[in-house]
């Protein structure tokens, strides 16, 4: 497993793996106040209301961001029992929901809330995207 960075506030620990990352910008737009990549550290936890920086994270399309409350006894999110698949213009295939992926060798990993999957072939982290769509125009 590659690096991990936490950032914490009072309540909230908001959990990084750059690794993982697309750079889809999501958290940026949707709260800059927290996630600005142009400051460092790039994650302000106190930078908005817990509520507000979960909502976001929800939304990353990699998994890269993820958060826990220090509060909660059981940090276990919600079991989805319904999946979405979305396939992304010139991106990703989404996988939304709980999943178990089942690798060549055998193994298997479990993924939870958003997973994303490689479709353009480029991804140094098959069967993950990495973001090197964009890097050769994948458009399709």
């Amino acid at each position: 497993m590659g690096k991990i960075k936490e950032y914490e506030s009072e309540d909230l620990t908001v959990v990084w793996q750059p690794e993982k990352c697309i750079h889809s910008e999501n958290c940026f737009n949707g709260l800059s106040s927290v996630f600005n990549p142009n400051e460092r550290p790039w994650v302000n936890v106190n930078g908005a209301p817990d509520k507000s920086i979960k909502e976001v994270i929800d939304k990353c399309p990699s998994g890269a961001l993820s958060y826990r409350m220090k509060n909660m006894a059981d940090n276990q999110n919600e079991i989805e029992e319904e999946q979405v698949v979305e396939v992304i213009k010139g991106g990703p295939l989404m996988v939304y929901g709980n999943i178990n992926v089942k690798h060549h060798d055998g193994s298997e990993t479990s993924k939870h809330r958003v997973t994303a999957f490689c479709r353009c072939g480029a991804s140094s982290n098959k069967p993950y995207c990495d973001g090197s769509h964009k890097s050769i125009a994948f458009d399709s």
